[in-house]
């Protein structure tokens, strides 16, 4: 079980599982996460880059790299690569990274490599993930207050003169 819950990230249908060991007293309650695993594909990635270090590299510029997956480690599918990043939820999501690369006379020359996310968590700007601004508690209008209307008073009896 130890294995289970240490061996994560865990991603089902590309969106993360959290796993937490029951233990007896545990409170059921909505965690407030700061970071999310999610995959990413770089396209134009320059094939030097193709190795494990490479990618850890390139995807280090967006998140925490974990892994790539099973087809950009055989490269047997060049037109991307995929990587599981854990991202942290309130960084800002680029949607290139770019590369200095050495080139044949010195130098460095600049490589734009595309990032595309393939699931992204419902983000809230007021407050945290797990629901978008248009959902937060937080933000809903409260009730509106009662509105009473007051008569306007008649006006004063005033004696009838002759």
């Amino acid at each position: 079980m130890e294995e289970v819950i240490e061996g994560g990230p865990w991603l089902y249908l590309g969106q993360p599982i959290v796993l937490q060991k029951w233990e007896p007293g545990m409170v059921l309650r909505k965690l407030k996460h700061t970071e999310v695993p999610v995959w990413i594909k770089l396209r134009h990635l320059p094939i030097e880059l193709w190795t494990t270090e490479g990618l850890s590299t390139v995807a280090s510029g967006i998140g925490r790299p974990f892994y790539p997956d099973a087809i950009t480690r055989a490269c047997t599918r060049l037109d991307f690569a995929r990587v599981c990043i854990m991202l942290n939820v309130s960084s800002k999501l680029p949607k290139h990274v770019v590369i200095m690369m050495p080139n044949e006379l010195g130098g460095e020359s600049a490589c734009k490599v595309d990032v595309e996310y393939e699931w992204l968590p419902p983000k809230c700007t007021g407050c945290s993930i797990g629901h978008s601004t248009k959902e937060c508690p937080l933000s809903k209008p409260t009730k509106p207050a009662v509105t009473i209307y007051v008569r306007k008073p008649p006006p004063p009896h005033r004696p009838h003169r002759n």
